[in-house]
């Protein structure tokens, strides 16, 4: 066995190009990967509309995410997590732009 960190290579004072998204579990219908964010938002004109259900769990940071149809805006800070319906337009409006946001996102195939 292999023992790995979530926060190996994460580092607060990081700036980095774009979202850094990386698989820690595939298995069956879901995927669990690790997403860190440093000040990042989803561009203006796009919408993710998504296949599977994800959920969302944020470990540091802060982040605000708008949802579509009905039109929503959450923040979440560390410890919120929430699930996003498949096919529910959302994006990200904010991350915080001081320091590294590290979110858990399980993403699974909606049950029939």
């Amino acid at each position: 066995m292999q023992i790995k960190n979530l926060y190996s290579g994460v580092c607060a004072a990081d700036k980095l190009p774009a979202e850094d998204f990386q698989t820690l579990l595939a298995h069956g219908g879901c995927r669990l990967e690790r997403i860190v964010s440093t000040g990042h938002s989803t561009p203006p004109d796009q919408w993710y509309d998504q296949d599977d259900d994800e959920w969302v769990l944020l470990l540091s940071g802060c982040a605000v995410l708008r949802f579509a149809g009905p039109d929503e805006t959450v923040t979440l800070g560390p410890g919120d997590h929430l699930l996003i319906p498949a096919h529910r337009r959302h994006r990200v409006e904010s991350t915080d732009p001081q320091g590294a946001t590290v979110w858990l996102a399980l993403h699974m195939r909606p049950e029939p």
